[in-house]
């Protein structure tokens, strides 16, 4: 199931130069796997199977919204695609840094 247009991200691979777009639920689901086999994570995990068992439009936006918080607590979103109502704290204590 595609995305809406607007809500198209760009997310980073850790050890990987280059941006992943992600445009479906299909392409959440392709670097999930990568991540998991890099990082090895049991929370990486559960969000992989929570990811492959959405089935519906509601469940895909709550899991999209849950992968979009992981890749923002680990610092894989560029700073202009933080997720709705997430990382406005994060990007507050960021400004406040000298």
């Amino acid at each position: 199931m595609t995305l809406p247009v607007d809500r198209h991200f760009e997310a980073h691979l850790p050890l990987v130069a280059t941006t992943v777009r992600i445009t479906s639920l299909y392409d959440a689901q392709v670097f999930m796997r990568r991540w998991v086999i890099r990082d090895k994570d049991r929370n990486l995990k559960a969000l992989l199977r929570t990811l492959e068992r959405a089935n519906s439009a509601a469940q895909m936006n709550v899991v999209m919204d849950d992968f979009k918080r992981a890749l923002a607590a680990h610092g894989l979103l560029p700073p202009h695609a933080s997720p709705s109502g997430v990382g406005q704290e994060m990007l507050a204590k960021h400004k406040e840094k000298p």
